[in-house]
């Protein structure tokens, strides 16, 4: 099988480490990669989101698979473009639909779907320019410290942690009137902070049926001690140290379970990863955020972790079988 993977971050370098190991592997390419990936797989100068430069090289190389690594694809409908071709409808694409993306492409959205399918969370409320001064009232509502995401896609930058109302309030000016994350931030989630221990699950799923990854912890916050602004992520440990088995059922059933049925009952065509980011406040978890692929750095620690055949896994999308796929984890 001839496989294509998306993206050129230490992710995409994971991925093709693993996938490389498969039997049931021809040729692989990364588009554009990295130096790592260039020692284990072809290398192709195309850009994520240039759908039709992908189309062309999918069919020149007889591509089988493409595994999108990056948000952006999805968020801009890389699975419905490939879905709605007639040369491309046969390839098997691994992420969600463009509609099913708004998970991570909204964080008002992902709210939403989260109040709608009981899936536990933080109180939150959405604020857009218009509404700034409603925004400013309901910072005084809360305790500190606040918490501000820009609802779009802001590369795992667009969360403040502040202590001060008046710093929050700044801040919220700064991101709905000066554009502080750009477009990101044209309407922006304050939450209620959550005082917990993070930590990420991720999900495979091929729309019916669904396999646990193992679990993984990033760290975030640039300064020592978990202090100062949040980066994408500097790093990971796989397995979570606290995750023992009464968390893990916890979670299976709160979170996992009402997600991936979820998905079923409003239609949104999900084959892919669902990165699950959680804050685990007196041993129950919350959802902070969906992510609509695997992690950066996470993706590192949690793939080799997973020793039975990651590609045979992934080509079971194809025919809706991944409950028969039998996945080994170290």
């Amino acid at each position: 099988m001839n496989v294509l993977i998306l993206g050129s971050g230490g992710r995409e370098h994971a991925f093709a480490y693993s996938i490389s190991k498969s039997s049931l592997l021809s040729q692989l390419f990364v588009a554009p990669g990295n130096a790592g990936t260039a020692q284990i797989a072809t290398n192709v100068a195309l850009g994520v989101t240039d759908f039709p430069a992908i189309k062309e090289f999918v069919l020149e190389n007889n591509v089988q698979m493409v595994v999108v690594g990056p948000e952006a694809p999805l968020v801009e409908g890389i699975y419905d473009y490939f879905q709605e071709d007639a040369a491309l409808k046969d390839v098997n694409v691994i992420g969600p639909s463009k509609q099913a993306a708004m998970l991570e492409g909204s964080k008002e959205f992902a709210k939403e779907f989260m109040e709608r399918n009981e899936v536990p969370t933080a109180a939150y409320k959405s604020f857009t320019a218009t509404s700034l001064k409603e925004g400013m009232g309901f910072i005084d509502s809360l305790k500190p410290p606040f918490v501000l995401k820009a609802d779009g896609l802001a590369g795992g930058k667009g969360v403040l942690i502040i202590s001060d109302a008046q710093e929050a309030k700044e801040s919220l000016e700064e991101m709905l009137v000066g554009g502080k994350f750009g477009a990101a931030s044209n309407k922006v989630v304050i939450e209620e902070f959550l005082d917990g221990i993070e930590m990420s699950v991720f999900v495979l799923t091929d729309g019916d049926s669904y396999k646990i990854l193992p679990t993984a912890k990033d760290y975030k916050r640039i300064g020592e001690g978990d202090t100062g602004l949040n980066t994408g992520g500097m790093g990971a440990v796989s397995p979570v140290p606290f995750a023992d088995d009464v968390l893990m059922q916890k979670i299976e059933q709160k979170v996992v379970i009402p997600t991936v049925e979820g998905f079923k009952k409003e239609n949104l065509v999900y084959k892919g990863f669902v990165f699950i980011g959680l804050m685990i406040v007196d041993q129950e978890p919350l959802v902070i955020e969906y992510n609509v692929r695997m992690g950066d750095p996470e993706t590192e620690s949690v793939l080799p972790r997973i020793s039975s055949d990651l590609l045979s896994h992934l080509n079971a999308f194809a025919t809706t079988s991944l409950d028969q796929e039998n996945l080994v984890i170290d």
